[in-house]
């Protein structure tokens, strides 16, 4: 808050501030802030706005545009469209998909590309067959003959992604969009606001990020990346960035595993070869354009490794990255794209 307001309109704000406990900046903005739960997680959104914007009617906006995106994509839904299309079994039948179900296909097929398939959204069978849909105590090691008769049913150039449409190549083949849907949310709803005439808001869904614009002074919004260990709490931050205009992605390892002796098995899964990553990445961050790109690319890059992914990244226009890896001593040692600001 500015120390000295030079127009009635910013005095006006300051008195409502110091009666509501909200923050203004002089020009007759305030900051909200609100949050709720989508694609079986939470969101986080706060949104420099006009004085009188109603923070209930834009949280009802962005929670009717969240549930649309989770009816598309959401795999725990039998009605959702992903769903739909995971019980198809005709081979090359068109199945009518909505723009949303496209544009993320779309994406994933760039990834896909991109990664040589260490990005693969058709990886469903193998992540069910480790069970990593379950508790983990119900959790297995599978045999090799149960990962090969998995594998036969994965390969995302498999699909044919049509004009409105996408045919599977074979009977077998599904889709799990949870390492791609999240980041298009946050993408989605960073459009509704800008619709809404908002310019500067940070948008975050399941640690997903978009910024745009800068906060109340000027600076651009701070992002924390959680400390990659199992025992961290969810709000340790290991490091902070700075983005404006930008979108960032983190995939780790430490969050959802299993261990067997001293086996430890990651849900993060080499679709080519069908078992839990072995490369020692235990996070990855992208920054990019948009979060949809940076969500798959930071699955990818803890698929590969992190010479080869951080080789990518460098290669790529607009996109930066930091790989953790731990070590053969336990330590955590960091990888950075060229351009990523230390």
């Amino acid at each position: 808050m500015p120390s000295i307001c030079k127009n009635r309109l910013c005095v006006a704000a300051l008195i409502l501030w110091v009666s509501t406990g909200f923050i203004f900046a002089c020009g007759g903005q305030r900051r909200l802030s609100f949050s709720g739960k989508t694609m079986g997680t939470t969101y986080h959104i706060t949104v420099l706005a006009p004085l009188f914007t109603s923070a209930a009617g834009l949280q009802k906006k962005v929670d009717a545009r969240l549930a649309e995106i989770n009816q598309s994509m959401s795999t725990y839904m039998e009605t959702s469209e992903i769903s739909r299309f995971n019980a198809l079994t005709d081979i090359d039948k068109p199945f009518g998909a909505s723009p949303d179900f496209i544009r993320v296909l779309r994406v994933g097929e760039k990834v896909f590309a991109l990664t040589a398939g260490a990005w693969d959204a058709t990886v469903r069978p193998l992540v069910r067959l480790w069970g990593f849909h379950l508790p983990p105590d119900q959790r297995r090691v599978p045999d090799q003959a149960e990962i090969k008769a998995a594998l036969a049913c994965v390969g995302f150039d498999r699909l044919r992604i049509q004009d409105g449409a996408v045919v599977k190549k074979n009977a077998c083949l599904t889709l799990d969009l949870a390492s791609i849907a999240k980041g298009y949310g946050v993408d989605q709803v960073a459009a509704l606001l800008k619709e809404n005439g908002l310019a500067d808001f940070i948008v975050e869904i399941g640690g997903e990020i978009a910024a745009s614009g800068t906060k109340e002074n000027g600076a651009e919004w701070s992002i924390g990346i959680n400390l990659p260990e199992a025992y961290a709490p969810p709000d340790q931050v290991r490091r902070t960035l700075t983005l404006s205009n930008r979108a960032v992605a983190t995939s780790g390892d430490y969050r959802n595993f299993f261990t067997v002796g001293h086996h430890h098995y990651s849900h993060i899964l080499d679709p080519r070869n069908g078992y839990p990553v072995t490369t020692g990445v235990v996070s990855a961050s992208v920054i990019a354009d948009t979060c949809t790109f940076a969500d798959g690319l930071a699955t990818a890059l803890m698929v590969m490794p992190a010479e080869e992914g951080l080789a990518l990244v460098n290669a790529l226009e607009n996109v930066e990255c930091l790989i953790t890896v731990r070590d053969e001593k336990g330590e955590l040692k960091d990888y950075y794209s060229v351009h990523f600001k230390q």
